[in-house]
This record gives C-alpha cells, sequence and structure tokens, in this order.
C-alpha cells in the first residue's frame, strides 16, 4: 500500500507543480480531450478525488455522494458538467490548490488502510490497493491532454508500471466489455521503462506480442494516444486486436482516438 501511496503523491506533487507553471490563457481552451479546458479537467479529478475520500469513511458516506452525482446524470449532464456543477466559481489557482490538497489527503488516508479492504465505488467494490491505483491512472491519463495543449514536455518515472499493470490486467476485460469474445490468449509484453529497465508480461505467449516504449503503451491502453501514432512493435493477431481497442478504464466502451488526433503542437 505504501508504494502506490508513495507514487500518487510523487505524481499529483510534479503535476501540482507544472500546473502552477501554466499561463493562465490556458486554462480556459480546448484540450484534445472531448473538448475539455484543462480547468475542466482538473475539475474532474478534484470532484473524483473527493468522492474517493469519502469512500474511504464508509458505505453511508459514499452513498450520499454517489445518489447526488447520479442525479445530475440521470439529468442528462455529462461529467464535464457535473464538476462544473460542483466546483463554480473556483479559478484555475483556486482550483489547482483544491485539487492538490485533497489528493494529498486521500493518499494520507489510503496509507492508514489495509491493501485487500474493500470500499464501495460507482460499480462494484474495489479493493482499497487497486482503487487507488486507478486514481493514479486517471491523474496521469487525464493529465497528459493538459501538456498536450500547452506544449509543455513531460517527464515520465517509473510510476507508470502502475498505468502499464492495469493495462496488462484488462486485456481480457477489454473485450468482455465490447460484448466480444476473447480472441486469445494475452500477448506478451515487454516495455522498456522510462529508467531503462525492461518489464515483461505473459512470457509464455511466444505467438502474439506487443513490445516498445512502456509509456506509450500506457497512453494506448487509456486511449492518450491512438496505436498507430507510436512505435510500438505489435506482432500477431490477439496483439493487434487488442491494441486497436484497449480500453483500461471502467465505463461503456469507448474508441480510441483517431490517428494524428491526440497528439502535442510541438
Amino acid at each position: 500500500m505504501k508504494l502506490i501511496c508513495d507514487d500518487f503523491l510523487a505524481e499529483v506533487n510534479y503535476l501540482h507543480t507544472v500546473f502552477q507553471g501554466l499561463p493562465e490563457e490556458v486554462w480556459a481552451q480546448e484540450t484534445g480531450f472531448m473538448k475539455w479546458t484543462p480547468w475542466d479537467v482538473v475539475a474532474h479529478l478534484h470532484l473524483f478525488d473527493l468522492v474517493g475520500l469519502k469512500s474511504a469513511e464508509g458505505r453511508e458516506a459514499f452513498g450520499h455522494e454517489r445518489n447526488r452525482l447520479a442525479a445530475s446524470f440521470q439529468q442528462g449532464k455529462d461529467h464535464q458538467a457535473v464538476a462544473r456543477e460542483n466546483l463554480a466559481g473556483l479559478s484555475a489557482s483556486e482550483l489547482i490548490d483544491a485539487w492538490h490538497a485533497t489528493a494529498v489527503e486521500l493518499a494520507a488516508k489510503f496509507s492508514d488502510l489495509d491493501p485487500s479492504s474493500r470500499l464501495p465505488w460507482f460499480g462494484p467494490d474495489m479493493g482499497a490497493r487497486m482503487f487507488l491505483t486507478a486514481r493514479f491512472m486517471e491523474t496521469w491519463s487525464h493529465a497528459q491532454a493538459i501538456f498536450d495543449l500547452a506544449e509543455t514536455t513531460r517527464t515520465h518515472t517509473d510510476r507508470v508500471k502502475h498505468v502499464a499493470t492495469i493495462g496488462i490486467k484488462t486485456f481480457g476485460w477489454t473485450f468482455v466489455n465490447r460484448g466480444l469474445e476473447l480472441p486469445g490468449p494475452a500477448p506478451r509484453v515487454e516495455l522498456t521503462a522510462p529508467s531503462g529497465d525492461v518489464w515483461t508480461w505473459n512470457e509464455e505467449n511466444t505467438t502474439d506480442h506487443v513490445c516498445g516504449d512502456a509509456t506509450a503503451f500506457c497512453f494506448v491502453v487509456t486511449q492518450v494516444r491512438n496505436i498507430a501514432d507510436t512505435q510500438l512493435e505489435v506482432v500477431g493477431p490477439v496483439a493487434k486486436k487488442w491494441m486497436a481497442v484497449a480500453q483500461c478504464f471502467a465505463g461503456a466502451p469507448i474508441d480510441p482516438p483517431a490517428p494524428g488526433t491526440r497528439l502535442p503542437k510541438f
């Protein structure tokens, strides 16, 4: 539990520093992610970190928040509208600091939890370790839209292994979620970490594989990039079908961005 809490906190602290240095005008511009502005992105992360704290408090506290948000979604409001509804009035600088403070509190709260304890969420209950790992994944992936828009180079670390691991574990779910039969066993995955270390999964598969940069793989499974916009080596029919629609986050099936549409401007 300590590792994911420390890594979540480190990523949040890094992003907080970067976000504080962005020009004010950037916060009202549309990113490549669903035309959300950077303000929308951070507001979404902040809102669901707040809900995460309620989940850690117990079913009663979480249930109240879930029902309140569910009522907004049932009215036809999307995540962007709900975040704006709940956090309207905060300037970019106020939002950045509020998000950071909540995320720091979330990391501290989860550090005291048993990693196997079950927490309520919008779908099935989640183990505490996986819960915070999912928050890390969402924070890491959504933040990239802001880097792309602001034309700011991002420093990646081996913390991305948390995202890669979720990507591997959701191989089967990617197809089940789309109502498709599994096309075959999970491909071998061999990734080069930012540090230069090599991470491997499913080494027994000698037919299909995905190899290359770990960050690029994480971009694909979180649908930040289309596989065609990376230099990942994808070999075998199962691997190609997976990488074409990989989705490591919960929710209804979503298609990856079209080639060339989610790239930095520089």
